[in-house]
């Protein structure tokens, strides 16, 4: 079933403050903490050093009416520079690849896209881009139709 979430950026404190909202909120991780310890290596991917391989890749908490928060950390020495405005992206989870890519191709007319959409590692269809107006979206299917 199709799903949107709010997804965090967060420089080196995604954890805390999950654990945080989990506390606010009174509900536990979807999954166990995904850390970038665990993403298989890619070539001519940089080693990560040892204090960015404990770091948050993934986490869901479940908050109120259906409506997930997810985060990750984004590191300066991983190449992001989180600041007001690219901390928060809307998450869209289409049913089918179709739907992904028409809602992808529509938002980002005229806009920028950070990431085409492609096949990932978790088996997802994931891309990111911001709209027009300066709005982030992530989109990540995981049907395979």
């Amino acid at each position: 079933m199709a799903q949107v979430s709010t997804y965090l950026n967060f420089p080196r404190s995604t954890e805390a403050a999950f654990n945080f909202y989990k506390s606010v909120f009174k509900t536990e991780f979807s999954t166990p903490i995904g850390r970038f310890k665990d993403i298989p290596a890619q070539p001519g991917q940089p080693l990560l050093s040892e204090a960015d391989k404990n770091l948050v890749m993934h986490v869901a908490l479940p908050i109120l009416g259906g409506h997930v928060l997810m985060g990750t950390d984004a590191p300066e020495s991983m190449g992001f520079t989180v600041k007001q405005g690219n901390n928060i992206y809307i998450n869209l989870e289409p049913d089918t690849r179709t739907e992904t890519d028409r809602l992808f191709n529509a938002l980002a007319a005229n806009g920028k896209v950070e990431m085409p959409l492609q096949e990932m590692f978790w088996g997802g269809y994931f891309g990111s881009l911001v709209d027009l107006f300066g709005v982030n979206w992530m989109f990540n299917c995981t049907s395979k139709i």
